[in-house]
Order: C-alpha cells, then sequence, then structure tokens
C-alpha cells in the first residue's frame, strides 16, 4: 500500500489557474477585487452580514480579541475563558493583547464543557473562546446561552468548522457568536496557501476590522482607487493596526474552492460513514462523537486508544500516517499554569489520534487502515 496520509489537499488546479489568472491579467494582485470577490460571496454562503478576508485565521483571531478589547474597554489581566484541546494560536491571541486565558475543560465531543465554563467565570471574565473541534458545534448552544446570561462576549474559533450547519435550520453556523473566524489553510476544508475568515455581527465593528487590519488606515488601497481607475491617494492613519490583510491570489483559489465547499464535505462524512462502519465493533477504540444538533464539515475523524504513541507508530510501520489534533496547551511551557486543571482534556491528549480525511481517499484505503488499526490495539 503507498503511504496514506492525514491531510492532502485538493484543488480544481485548471478552474484555479483561470482566477489567478484573471489577478494577473489585470495586474492586481493584492488586497481587493478578488478579496472583495470572495467576502460577498462568503457572506452568500454563510448569511453571515459580515465578512472581512484575512491574510491567516491566526490574524483574524488576534484581531477579534483587539476588536472586543477595544470596545468594550477591556484591560490587561482580563480573563477569556478558553479550551486546552486546540492549536496554539487560539489561546496565543489572548496573549497578544496581554489577557490571561483561563482554561475550562473539555466533554466527549472535544469541544469545551458548559459545567466548567460556567465553574471559571469571575469577575474579571470578559468572554469565552470556543473552538468547533473537527468541525463539531459540541455545545455550542448552552456556551451561547451563559454568555448571555454573564453578559460575556462569545468568540467562536470556527477554523474547522466551513460548511457546518445546524440540523435543525439548516444555516451555517456563526451568528450565534460575537465574532466567528473561519480558516482557509492549505489543508482546510476549504483550502487555499494560507487565509482567514473575521466575521462579525454589527458595522461598527466591521469598519474597525478593516482599519486594523491595514494598519490602522482609513481606506485601503482598492478602496482608495475609483471604477474609472483614478486613485485617491488621501487617507488618514487613526490607529495603530497590523498588515492582516488578504490577497487576490489567495481570493482566487479561495472561489474555487468555495465552490466546490459542499460536495467535498458530502464526501468527508461519507468517509467518516466508512470509520464509523468498520470501526462499530471494536471496544478498544472510542469514536470521538459528533453532536446530533449539527450537520458537521467532519474536518477531523478523531479516535481514542490506550497505547496511543505505540498504535501510532505502528501504524506508521503500515504506511499510515493519522495526525494528533491537539496535545493539551497547558503541557506547554508558557501555559504550564494551568496544568492538572482540565482533566478530562489532559486524558484526551494522551489518546486521541485523527485519522486520514481527505477527498482522495478510496474506501479500500479506508478498510485497510481499519484493519491494520483493529490488530494493532488488540494485540
Amino acid at each position: 500500500m503507498d503511504p496514506i496520509q492525514l491531510f492532502v489537499p485538493t484543488f480544481r488546479v485548471d478552474e484555479t489557474l483561470e482566477e489567478i489568472r484573471i489577478c494577473l491579467e489585470k495586474g492586481w494582485t493584492g488586497l481587493g477585487f478578488k478579496t472583495v470577490e470572495f467576502e460577498e460571496a462568503w457572506k452568500t454562503y454563510t448569511g453571515l452580514p459580515y465578512a472581512h478576508f484575512l491574510n491567516s485565521a491566526t490574524g483574524a483571531l488576534h484581531l477579534a480579541v483587539i476588536l472586543l478589547k477595544e470596545q468594550c474597554g477591556w484591560m490587561d489581566g482580563d480573563e477569556i475563558i478558553t479550551t486546552p484541546m486546540t492549536f496554539v494560536s487560539t489561546n496565543h491571541a489572548i496573549l497578544y493583547e496581554k489577557l490571561s486565558p483561563v482554561f475550562a475543560d473539555v466533554d466527549e465531543t472535544l469541544c469545551l464543557d458548559p459545567a466548567s465554563v460556567q465553574e471559571r467565570i469571575t469577575n474579571k471574565t470578559r468572554a469565552v473562546m470556543y473552538v468547533g473541534v473537527g468541525g463539531n458545534t459540541g455545545r455550542l448552544r448552552e456556551i451561547e446561552k451563559i454568555c448571555r446570561d454573564n453578559n460575556l462576549k462569545l468568540i467562536l474559533d470556527a477554523s474547522h468548522m466551513s460548511g457546518t450547519r445546524w440540523a435543525d435550520t439548516g444555516k451555517h453556523v456563526g451568528n450565534e457568536a460575537d465574532i466567528s473566524i473561519f480558516s482557509f489553510q492549505a489543508v482546510k476544508n476549504l483550502p487555499t496557501g494560507d487565509s482567514g475568515m473575521i466575521c462579525v455581527r454589527d458595522a461598527e465593528l466591521e469598519v474597525e476590522a478593516r482599519k486594523w487590519s491595514w494598519l490602522g488606515i482609513s481606506k485601503d488601497t482598492y478602496a482608495r482607487t475609483a471604477s474609472q481607475g483614478t486613485y485617491k491617494w488621501y487617507y488618514d492613519v487613526e490607529h495603530t493596526g497590523f498588515k492582516f490583510n488578504g490577497n487576490s491570489i489567495m481570493g482566487a483559489i479561495a472561489l474555487v474552492s468555495l465552490k466546490y465547499l459542499e460536495q467535498d464535505n458530502a464526501f468527508r462524512r461519507q468517509v467518516c460513514g466508512w470509520y464509523d462502519m468498520l470501526l462499530k465493533d471494536t471496544p478498544q477504540i472510542q469514536r470521538i462523537p459528533m453532536s446530533p444538533d449539527c450537520i458537521p464539515s467532519r474536518h477531523l475523524y478523531q479516535i481514542a486508544v490506550d497505547r496511543r504513541d505505540e498504535v501510532m507508530l505502528a501504524l506508521n510501520q503500515a504506511n499510515i500516517f493519522p495526525g494528533v489534533h491537539y496535545r493539551d496547551n497547558t503541557l506547554y511551557r508558557m501555559y504550564a499554569y494551568a496544568q492538572e486543571t482540565c482533566p478530562r482534556s489532559m486524558e484526551a491528549s494522551d489518546r486521541i489520534i485523527s485519522l486520514p480525511l481527505h477527498l482522495r481517499l478510496s474506501y479500500n484505503q479506508v478498510e485497510y487502515i481499519c484493519n491494520n488499526l483493529k490488530q494493532i490495539v488488540s494485540e
């Protein structure tokens, strides 16, 4: 069997190159043009009112914290309740703005446990950062209610959730949060080279997001170029900012990827169905459940096993290369102050495996993975 990788992104190459060609022929590869076109397409697809295309989801997370800190008057040292079961970008974004990450534990879906969040609220708590691991909503609606009841802001790290919808309404996730963040990094469900989206709920934050992502400048280059091609050179700089803007090359790639997102996610759910069927009678393998509330994007297929590292090594020897999402962040030196505060997350951190999940997998490959996995965990 040829090597089976965790992620292999798929691009519609000819169609994507045609979109990029338009940028090159027009001579506009930076901010604007295709970034604006993709923002409009994303709003149409998700139903979210505002969308701003950025160079990464990490930049978008940072920007989310900046915007809410400025709008709400948060002070250095104020707290955001967050999860230890995430990529470090989530929690770095809190530290960038001199706020304090307070770690709550996760539930069986590996998303935040509402009871643990409730326990962590203090008079310094200002927001909750919720991560939809693998495209799962978990108990997001309960977290939303906790935030409303306690006058807290809700930031949704939806990096894995492009295409995740609510089962009862069919609506795309995102409107539950004050700010939601999506990732279009190279191996995400909607892949580009690297880029992200920040979606806010009110017009004031939309205006500020564009300033903060473009060095505090009141009008970006594209906005200062009239339709006739007249360049309006005058602008103001209202405050410091960052260079978080997306570019038209990434926007062009994203436009094509978006066209296929629904069918691609449907195939990912089919692959996960194969895994479910083939692994269901193996008690040594615990499948991480999806919330029944959602139609998930299925960015990840996660299981939990004993002797995880030995199992991973044995899979590698069979030319199968899974991953781990994620290592509990409190195991990292900079977050070690919170070690032993989230036992469920810590246990999962030692047992979880993300099995290969991408558009190029065949049923035979999934069967090969499962047969090897079942044999390994039974030894």
